[in-house]
C-alpha cells in the first residue's frame, strides 16, 4: 500500500485526527481548502465555539490564537419564538471566532510527517485486496493511490459515506447565511424559531462590524423560506440592509439512531460525515473533536479490529447525540417551546437604560 491511512477532509475532525496519529503511520490527508486566505472552499457557518469544544482544547493542551477571535464576545443568546412573539435571554459561554481562520489554524497544527494535499477533490474510492484505491484531483491533475484504511471526515455531504452506504439517506437541510454591515445599536446573538418557515431553526451573530443572519431550511424552497423569515424579523427589530455576501451548504440533521454511521470494512466516518452533529443546536465541532480523538487512540494502539472498537467506543457519543434529538423535538414543537419560554426558566431580564 502507498499509505496506511487516507483522511478525506481537514475540517475540525480530519485535522484533529491527522494531528493525533503517531508518526509511524504513513498518512495522506486530502482537503478542499487552500493553505491560506479566503479563496477556495469556506465552511459557511458563523463561528461560535461551544463549551464542549472548549473542554476539548483543555484535553488537547491547546490555546486559541488571538487573530482567530472576533469582536464582540457576547454572553447571552436572545431567543425569538416568532409564532408567539415571546423573546427570552439565556446565558451562553460561546467564544466568537472566525471559522475559516479557525479551520486553517487547525490544519496548520498537522505535523510534517503527514502528507497534506491542499485544493483537492476526492473523486472515487474503490475496494481492492486488503484496502482501497483512492482517486483524487489536485490542481487539475488526477492521482491514484492505495491505502489500507480510509477515514471520511468530509462533512454533511460526505462522499465517503455515500460510497460506503449508497442506500442510506440522512435528513439534510440547506444552511443559508448572509453577511451585512452591522447597524444594530447593541450587538447580539439570537436563536429564532418559526415552524411556518422551518422545523429547524435560524440564528444571527454580530461579528467584527458585521451582522450575520442564517438558518437551516428544507431543500425544496430554502431560498424562499430564508427571505420570508428575513421579512418577518425586520418587523421584530432586525436590521439587514444590502447583503455583502451569501453562503450556502448542506447540513446533516439526525433524527433517529440509525442516522449515525461510523463505517465498516476498513472505512471510518468521523464528525458530521458520521452524523455526529447536535440536532438541537447544529453544533458539530465538539463531536468532530471527540470522534477524531477516539479513532486516533484506536489506530495508535493498533487494535486488531479497529472498526468494531470504533463502533463500541462511540456508543456514548451516539447516546449523547440521541438526547440532543429528543431535545430538538421538544424545542421545535410549538406547544412545548411556548411552555418553556413562558415559564422563564433560566431567562435573564435586561435592565432598561
Amino acid at each position: 500500500m502507498d499509505y496506511d491511512i487516507v483522511v478525506v477532509g481537514l475540517g475540525p475532525a480530519g485535522a484533529t485526527l491527522a494531528r493525533l496519529l503517531k508518526s509511524e503511520f504513513k498518512v495522506l490527508a486530502l482537503d478542499k481548502k487552500l493553505t491560506c486566505g479566503t479563496d477556495g472552499f469556506n465552511k459557511p457557518f458563523g463561528g461560535l465555539l461551544a463549551t464542549d469544544s472548549q473542554r476539548s482544547f483543555i484535553r488537547f493542551n491547546l490555546n486559541l490564537p488571538l487573530d482567530i477571535l472576533t469582536n464582540p464576545q457576547i454572553f447571552s443568546v436572545k431567543t425569538f419564538d416568532i409564532q408567539t412573539g415571546l423573546v427570552r435571554n439565556y446565558q451562553r459561554t460561546y467564544i466568537n471566532f472566525d471559522r475559516h481562520k479557525f479551520d486553517l489554524w487547525l490544519k496548520s497544527l498537522i505535523p510534517n510527517h503527514v502528507d497534506v494535499r491542499h485544493n483537492t477533490l476526492c473523486k472515487n474510492i474503490e475496494r481492492i485486496i486488503d484496502g482501497y484505491q483512492v482517486t483524487f484531483v489536485q490542481d487539475g491533475q488526477e492521482h491514484v493511490i492505495t491505502t489500507k484504511y480510509v477515514v471520511g471526515a468530509d462533512g454533511a455531504n460526505s462522499m465517503v459515506r455515500r460510497m460506503r452506504y449508497p442506500n442510506h439517506t440522512v435528513r439534510q437541510y440547506i444552511a443559508i447565511q448572509q453577511w451585512f454591515a452591522e447597524q444594530h445599536p447593541v450587538p447580539f446573538y439570537s436563536c429564532i424559531f418559526d415552524n411556518t418557515v422551518t422545523n429547524c431553526y435560524a440564528w444571527s451573530i454580530s461579528k467584527d462590524d458585521h451582522f450575520i443572519f442564517g438558518g437551516a431550511f428544507p431543500k425544496k424552497d430554502a431560498n424562499q423560506k430564508f427571505e420570508q423569515l428575513k421579512h418577518k424579523l425586520e418587523q421584530n427589530g432586525f436590521i439587514f440592509g444590502t447583503p455583502l455576501k451569501t453562503e450556502k451548504c448542506p447540513v446533516v440533521y439526525p433524527n433517529r439512531w440509525r442516522d449515525f454511521h461510523v463505517g465498516n470494512e476498513q472505512i471510518f466516518l468521523i464528525g458530521e460525515a458520521a452524523g455526529f452533529i447536535s440536532a438541537s443546536s447544529l453544533e458539530g465541532i465538539s463531536y468532530a473533536f471527540d470522534s477524531a480523538e477516539i479513532l486516533s487512540k484506536i489506530f495508535n494502539d493498533k487494535l486488531k479490529n479497529p472498526n468494531k472498537a470504533y463502533y463500541q467506543r462511540t456508543l456514548k457519543l451516539r447516546f449523547k447525540l440521541l438526547s440532543k434529538i429528543v431535545k430538538a423535538k421538544i424545542l421545535t414543537t410549538p406547544f412545548w417551546r411556548k411552555m418553556i419560554m413562558k415559564s422563564k426558566i433560566s431567562h435573564i431580564d435586561n435592565i432598561q437604560q
